[in-house]
């Protein structure tokens, strides 16, 4: 991508997770970013190719987090770093992020024209990474596949919740269960 498109794509973002989406035109969108809808059409081509690369965005930057603390904490074991990466994910600066992505993942759930290809790769981006984070003795390949895809889908109901509650310690306590439940020490 190439900087100018990469620093468009970041203004888009701050302006939509400030804003939200709902029925925003590209005008609207375009004038929120600071730019013109002929720049987003030139870089996205669409309103709906916009808001796919919102979503690939927004998710890249949360495995490059994940990529980055494995790396710093390689030492930790995998409870350890799954609580590291919680806290990154429900630190309340990342809220508004979490509920474009929610908005747009439910718009794309919803059937909206233009909005399905959000759905694509948005589980299976997030498998490999998740994969490597715990070593289960005697798990196969498609049981720590299936491992993955349940912290995936953990992580994401647990994130809604907050959103949807605002009650921290509770979710917390569930989040601390769940990793003490299903992640090795």
């Amino acid at each position: 991508m190439s900087d100018a498109k990469a620093a468009l794509l970041d203004r888009v973002i701050e302006h939509l997770a400030a804003e939200g989406v709902g029925d925003r035109s590209l005008r609207n969108i375009a004038a929120g970013a600071g730019t013109s809808h002929r720049m987003l059409i030139y870089h996205f081509g669409s309103r709906d190719g916009l808001l796919v690369e919102v979503v690939r965005e927004m998710e890249r930057r949360q495995r490059e987090v994940l990529s980055r603390l494995r790396e710093t904490h390689a030492g930790l074991g995998p409870r350890d770093l799954a609580h590291a990466f919680w806290r990154h994910l429900s630190d309340p600066a990342l809220a508004p992020y979490e509920r474009l992505f929610f908005e747009l993942y439910g718009s794309a759930l919803a059937g909206h024209p233009g909005a399905a290809p959000l759905l694509d790769g948005i589980i299976d981006s997030w498998l490999e990474p998740l994969v490597g984070l715990e070593d289960v003795p005697g798990l196969t390949a498609a049981g720590r596949r299936t491992r993955a895809r349940l912290v995936l889908a953990f992580t994401r109901g647990a994130l809604l919740d907050l959103l949807a509650t605002g009650d921290r310690e509770e979710v917390d306590r569930m989040v601390d269960d769940f990793i003490t439940l299903t992640l090795p020490a």
